[in-house]
Protein backbone atom coordinates (compact mmCIF):
# COMPACT_ATOMS: atom_id res chain seq x y z
CA UNK A 1 0.00 0.00 0.00
CA UNK A 2 2.83 2.39 0.90
CA UNK A 3 4.56 1.70 -2.43
CA UNK A 4 1.32 2.47 -4.26
CA UNK A 5 0.98 5.79 -2.42
CA UNK A 6 4.61 6.72 -3.18
CA UNK A 7 4.13 5.80 -6.84
CA UNK A 8 0.96 7.88 -6.98
CA UNK A 9 2.70 10.87 -5.38
CA UNK A 10 5.70 10.58 -7.68
CA UNK A 11 3.49 10.29 -10.76
CA UNK A 12 1.46 13.31 -9.68
CA UNK A 13 4.60 15.31 -9.00
CA UNK A 14 6.11 14.43 -12.36
CA UNK A 15 2.92 15.44 -14.14
CA UNK A 16 3.22 18.88 -12.55
CA UNK A 17 6.63 19.31 -14.18
CA UNK A 18 5.32 18.14 -17.56
CA UNK A 19 2.57 20.75 -17.78
CA UNK A 20 2.89 23.85 -19.88
CA UNK A 21 2.46 27.20 -18.12
CA UNK A 22 -1.10 28.54 -18.29
CA UNK A 23 -1.97 30.52 -21.39
CA UNK A 24 -2.29 34.28 -21.11
CA UNK A 25 -5.83 35.42 -20.32
CA UNK A 26 -7.88 36.65 -23.26
CA UNK A 27 -7.55 40.33 -24.09
CA UNK A 28 -10.03 42.44 -22.22
CA UNK A 29 -10.94 39.81 -19.64
CA UNK A 30 -9.49 37.76 -16.82
CA UNK A 31 -6.56 38.62 -14.60
CA UNK A 32 -2.96 37.68 -15.25
CA UNK A 33 -0.86 36.50 -12.35
CA UNK A 34 1.99 38.85 -11.54
CA UNK A 35 5.38 37.53 -12.61
CA UNK A 36 7.34 35.94 -9.75
CA UNK A 37 10.04 38.15 -8.27
CA UNK A 38 13.33 37.42 -6.47
CA UNK A 39 13.91 34.10 -8.22
CA UNK A 40 17.42 32.84 -7.62
CA UNK A 41 17.15 29.19 -8.67
CA UNK A 42 13.82 28.52 -10.35
CA UNK A 43 12.71 29.79 -13.74
CA UNK A 44 9.36 31.64 -13.76
CA UNK A 45 7.71 28.82 -15.72
CA UNK A 46 8.82 26.28 -13.08
CA UNK A 47 7.59 28.11 -9.97
CA UNK A 48 4.06 26.69 -9.75
CA UNK A 49 5.20 23.08 -10.21
CA UNK A 50 8.00 23.50 -7.68
CA UNK A 51 5.64 25.02 -5.12
CA UNK A 52 3.29 22.07 -5.64
CA UNK A 53 6.21 19.77 -4.89
CA UNK A 54 7.02 21.71 -1.70
CA UNK A 55 3.42 21.43 -0.49
CA UNK A 56 3.24 17.70 -1.27
CA UNK A 57 6.68 16.98 0.16
CA UNK A 58 6.52 19.01 3.36
CA UNK A 59 2.82 19.30 4.18
CA UNK A 60 3.25 23.07 4.53
CA UNK A 61 1.20 25.71 2.76
CA UNK A 62 2.50 28.92 1.14
CA UNK A 63 2.77 30.81 4.43
CA UNK A 64 5.10 28.13 5.78
CA UNK A 65 7.90 29.82 3.80
CA UNK A 66 6.46 33.08 2.46
CA UNK A 67 5.52 36.37 4.09
CA UNK A 68 1.80 37.07 3.64
CA UNK A 69 1.38 39.63 0.86
CA UNK A 70 5.08 39.65 -0.12
CA UNK A 71 6.05 36.35 -1.70
CA UNK A 72 9.35 37.86 -2.95
CA UNK A 73 10.57 38.59 0.59
CA UNK A 74 13.44 36.52 2.00
CA UNK A 75 12.49 37.58 5.54
CA UNK A 76 11.43 34.06 6.61
CA UNK A 77 14.27 31.69 7.45
CA UNK A 78 12.21 28.80 6.07
CA UNK A 79 12.33 30.29 2.57
CA UNK A 80 16.10 30.64 2.70
CA UNK A 81 16.41 27.02 3.87
CA UNK A 82 13.99 25.83 1.16
CA UNK A 83 16.15 27.53 -1.47
CA UNK A 84 19.21 25.71 -0.08
CA UNK A 85 17.29 22.43 -0.21
CA UNK A 86 16.47 23.05 -3.89
CA UNK A 87 20.17 23.54 -4.55
CA UNK A 88 21.05 20.41 -2.58
CA UNK A 89 18.53 18.11 -4.26
CA UNK A 90 19.40 19.52 -7.67
CA UNK A 91 23.09 18.85 -7.08
CA UNK A 92 22.46 15.32 -5.78
CA UNK A 93 20.28 14.49 -8.77
CA UNK A 94 22.76 16.00 -11.24
CA UNK A 95 25.83 14.29 -9.82
CA UNK A 96 24.35 10.97 -8.76
CA UNK A 97 21.41 10.32 -11.08
CA UNK A 98 22.50 12.01 -14.33
CA UNK A 99 19.92 14.75 -13.77
CA UNK A 100 16.96 12.42 -13.22
CA UNK A 101 14.66 13.63 -10.44
CA UNK A 102 15.23 10.87 -7.88
CA UNK A 103 15.70 12.97 -4.72
CA UNK A 104 12.85 15.36 -3.88
CA UNK A 105 11.46 17.13 -0.82
CA UNK A 106 9.40 14.01 -0.14
CA UNK A 107 12.54 11.85 0.04
CA UNK A 108 13.30 13.25 3.50
CA UNK A 109 10.18 15.09 4.62
CA UNK A 110 7.60 12.39 3.84
CA UNK A 111 4.86 15.00 4.01
CA UNK A 112 6.03 16.54 7.29
CA UNK A 113 7.37 20.05 7.91
CA UNK A 114 10.47 18.74 9.66
CA UNK A 115 12.09 15.51 8.47
CA UNK A 116 12.73 12.77 10.99
CA UNK A 117 16.32 11.71 11.50
CA UNK A 118 15.41 8.26 12.81
CA UNK A 119 12.37 5.98 12.65
CA UNK A 120 9.79 6.09 15.43
CA UNK A 121 10.52 3.56 18.20
CA UNK A 122 8.36 0.45 18.01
Amino acid sequence: MRKVMLLLLATSALSLFAQQPPAAPPAGGGQARPAPKNLKILKPEDVRAAMGMFVAGTGLNCMGCHVQGDFASDEKHEKVVARKMLEMTGEINAKTFAGAMKVTCFTCHRGEAHPKTAPDPK
